[in-house]
């Protein structure tokens, strides 16, 4: 019997983290039959052996040598045999009645899409800025249930397979800068999806120490200040008026929180890293062009020698 759900986890180069992820969600207590597809996206699946080695009927292990998110997110498209696909991040936990919840909002509203919040759990305590991260990797927005007039990240996510655009709805294009959860809910909303809210169905995010930094985070920061007008030169017409809203709102932004944020930098205020982010959102919102965006996923990742392997056997296939 086919199952009613396919819980989609992608993973790159975080064997350990896709390993508990996948715990948790094998452990859903959900009246829905369920399988989980984890997708190894290292060229050279660092992860296959530690992902086989669960040992569970209800789990699909692919391969997709091709580095980049879209790249993984659609072949757990392909893979996945449920008309209802659930995503979870590789350093996401669910707790045990997360797909329940997902499941009983997305009946109860209608919903094409469901999110649910993220709640995060830092390894290790930072030196500084405990607050600051802690809310910069959640994403725990004060909505009711229900009816969504917006949309969030891909992770943490229930939605209908005949709800996508197309069987592969990622766009490669997406592959080293991300967004391509956003381009794809985007489409979604233009074509009438119905987005809802599950509070209750949260899961635990625990980033890597690597990214509890303020260069990683600022980064970041500054590629979400680029995705309002990189959605309006994305959509199916290129709003220019919207464009030039966005670059003015983030002009006043750069200048405001630009002398708030070297305020608070000269007065080592203890908040001080909120101030820094507002300011290079505001960057990011005025440079929001392309060529400019900050890239975080595949080929990026890559040494020189892998990405040269990965053109050469592309080229080849």
């Amino acid at each position: 019997m086919s199952p009613a759900v396919s819980i989609i986890i992608p993973t790159f180069r975080r064997p350990d983290r896709a390993v508990e992820a996948a715990h948790s969600a094998l452990a859903q207590t959900c009246e829905a039959a369920f399988e989980v597809v984890l997708v190894d996206n290292d060229p050279a699946g660092s992860a296959l052996e530690p992902l086989r080695a669960l040992g569970d009927g209800r789990v699909k292990v692919v391969h997709e040598p091709r580095a980049g998110v879209a790249n993984a997110r659609n072949a757990g498209l392909r893979a996945a045999r449920a008309d209802i696909i659930a995503f979870l991040d590789d350093d996401e936990i669910a707790p045990p009645r997360w797909l329940a919840d997902l499941l009983r909002v997305q009946r109860a509203h209608c919903a094409d899409v469901v999110f649910g919040p993220v709640r995060t759990r830092l390894a290790a305590m930072p030196r500084d800025h405990e607050a600051y991260f802690e809310a910069f990797f959640a994403r725990d927005p004060d909505h009711a249930e229900g009816a969504l007039d917006m949309f969030y990240g891909c992770g943490c996510s229930l939605m209908r397979r005949a709800a996508l655009p197309s069987p592969e709805p990622f766009s490669m294009e997406r592959n080293e800068i991300g967004g391509e959860d956003d381009l794809l809910f985007q489409a979604m909303e233009e074509a009438g999806a119905r987005f809802a809210w599950a509070p209750n169905a949260f899961v635990w995010e625990t980033p890597e120490r690597s990214r509890v930094t303020l260069a990683y985070t600022l980064k970041r920061a500054f590629a979400y200040g680029q995705g309002p007008a990189t959605k309006a030169w994305t959509g199916p017409k290129r709003d220019l008026l919207a464009i030039a809203f966005w670059m003015a709102i983030g002009a006043g932004q750069t200048v405001i929180y630009g002398m708030v944020a070297l305020g608070c930098f000269l007065g080592k205020t203890r908040r001080r890293a909120f101030a820094y982010r507002r300011f290079v959102e505001g960057a990011g919102k005025l440079l929001w062009f392309p060529f400019i965006k900050p890239r975080f996923y595949g080929a990026a990742r890559l040494t020189k020698s892998e990405r040269a392997a990965e053109t050469k056997a592309a080229l080849a296939a």
